[in-house]
């Protein structure tokens, strides 16, 4: 049966590392899916800067499970060797923070066109990041967002298949329902590719983020179906449940609130809370002070 690792987006709960610290600290998690530190986007940090990162994770017991990265964010019309050369930059940030595992995305589509028209543009520029992810033996795991490429099921299961065992995926289910495919759908079609997960629902009928199990993202049933699994999957815990410093640089689309919180804090606490609740039910239990759950 699957063990399960928690981790989080921490900058929802502040932009500033020593209280991203603190929230995790405080929900009992050991992992961190590092997106902007100190009020700069992770991909921005020096490599000095990032030495000085790892040192307060590292004092701090906690290890980044994954660059949270915005590249493959750009329009698939947009230069890609500027983004490029960033990318080799954030390939040497991986290696000084700790981790082998960097998120992408497939590139957003104009407006209107058919995906289909830029597919092979897709595929050459995420098999150039993955030959250069290669030689440093760093994992690239893709991420469904809306507008990319990779929005929808079927395109990212061709992407999957494309690109074979060389590429992660990362399956959000609040994403897929603001694309309006239900994850219930999608996962079984997914499901053997997945690297790990994003916990984050929202409901169908408008795309608002609400609380792990309160969507129509089935996250439960998910889970449920991913514990029968073997070895250590990470949860990474990606609340957007209020706003917070560098969410409108994160996405463009409105993201709704009928949950709400009486600061960044609290909102980080309940995102988690609602993960927890949920393995509970499915009989998980935490080990003591190492941020993992086991049946």
């Amino acid at each position: 049966m699957a063990v399960f690792q928690l981790s989080a987006f921490a900058d929802e709960a502040s932009p500033l590392l020593d209280q991203q610290l603190k929230a995790l600290r405080a929900s009992g998690v050991k992992c961190v899916e590092m997106r902007n530190v100190n009020g700069a986007s992770v991909k921005d940090l020096t490599l000095e800067q990032a030495r000085e990162v790892r040192a307060q994770l590292d004092a701090a017991g906690v290890r980044v499970s994954s660059m949270g990265s915005p590249f493959g964010k750009i329009k698939i019309t947009d230069d890609f060797e500027p983004h490029f050369q960033e990318f080799l930059h954030a390939l040497d940030l991986c290696h000084v923070l700790g981790t082998d595992t960097m998120r992408i995305f497939s590139f957003y589509m104009p407006e209107g066109e058919d995906p289909a028209l830029y597919r092979d543009e897709v595929l050459r520029r995420m098999e150039k990041m993955l030959d250069a992810a290669e030689r440093e033996n760093i994992r690239l795991c893709h991420e469904n967002e809306k507008g990319i490429y990779g929005d929808i099921g079927t395109r990212c299961q061709d992407l999957m298949d494309s690109l074979g065992d060389r590429l992660g995926l990362i399956f959000d289910p609040a994403n897929f329902v603001q694309v309006h495919d239900l994850p219930a759908d999608e996962f079984p079609r997914l499901e053997g590719y997945l690297t790990y997960m994003h916990i984050k629902d929202a409901l169908m009928e408008d795309g608002c983020v609400v609380p792990a199990g309160k969507g129509d993202g089935s996250v439960a049933e998910i889970l449920a179906a991913l514990s029968r699994r073997e070895g250590k999957i990470v949860l990474s815990v990606e609340p957007h449940l209020t706003a917070f410093v560098g969410l409108s640089a994160l996405q463009s689309e409105e993201v709704r609130h009928k949950y709400s919180y009486p600061d960044a804090f609290a909102a980080f606490a309940a995102a988690v809370d609602a993960l927890k609740a949920i393995l509970k039910n499915l009989g998980y239990h935490e080990k003591e002070g190492e941020g993992i759950w086991t049946l």
